[in-house]
């Protein structure tokens, strides 16, 4: 999922927009929600979106009964202290083949690409690897994700971003033991010696 900016939670931008053309409180609550990387409680809700506790405490169970009355492929529901999205237990199937099946598909040149930067810089953030690729890395971040290559391994201590980080799962194809037997870059790549220097934490 991509990195939103910080000011939809306690932040001036969210509220700065209470005109006219301000989307009704549920359609926020759904776009908020749909980029939560975590579940996010009322009171972070009311802050971000610059909205009253109370009517976002009636219209969140609203939400999650209409989208099952509807039968959504997704539910909204209320875990630990906040509320978020989750795949509806029905589809749940369909789901785990439909990612399981691209997981035998062939890396593009930008999720090998985006491997090697997380491979041999871990940890590091999605903004790290865009500043390294020259290009945004969420759409393929979640890919490696999504095939067990790459996983989160933590935060950045100054900036809160999420760290990243190669898997077991991607040592046992590599047939490696451990990173420490990742071979050098440059000769791999001939022409680029300064590839190791470009990469290096």
């Amino acid at each position: 999922m991509s990195e939103q900016p910080d000011a939809g939670v306690g932040g001036e931008a969210a509220v700065a927009s209470p005109g006219a053309d301000r989307p009704p409180l549920a359609a926020l609550l759904e776009a908020v929600l749909m980029v939560a990387e975590r579940p996010v409680g009322v009171a972070e809700l009311a802050t971000g979106l610059g909205a009253p506790a109370r009517e976002i405490e009636r219209l969140l169970p609203e939400l999650a009964e209409g989208y099952v009355r509807d039968g959504r492929g997704f539910r909204l529901r209320h875990v630990g202290a906040g509320w978020r999205f989750y795949t509806a237990d029905e589809c749940a199937p369909w789901v785990e083949g439909f990612v399981l099946a691209g997981q035998s598909a062939r890396l593009s040149q930008a999720a090998l690409e985006t491997l090697a930067v997380v491979a041999y810089q871990q940890p590091v953030s999605r903004g790290r690897i865009a500043a390294v690729r020259g290009v945004s890395a969420d759409g393929v971040i979640r890919t490696l994700t999504a095939r067990r290559l790459v996983e989160e391994i933590g935060h950045d201590p100054e900036t809160g971003a999420i760290l990243y980080g190669t898997t077991d799962y991607f040592l046992e194809r590599m047939g490696l033991r451990g990173l420490d037997e990742l071979p050098p870059l440059a000769p791999l790549l001939p022409g680029l010696d300064d590839l190791d220097d470009i990469v290096a934490p």
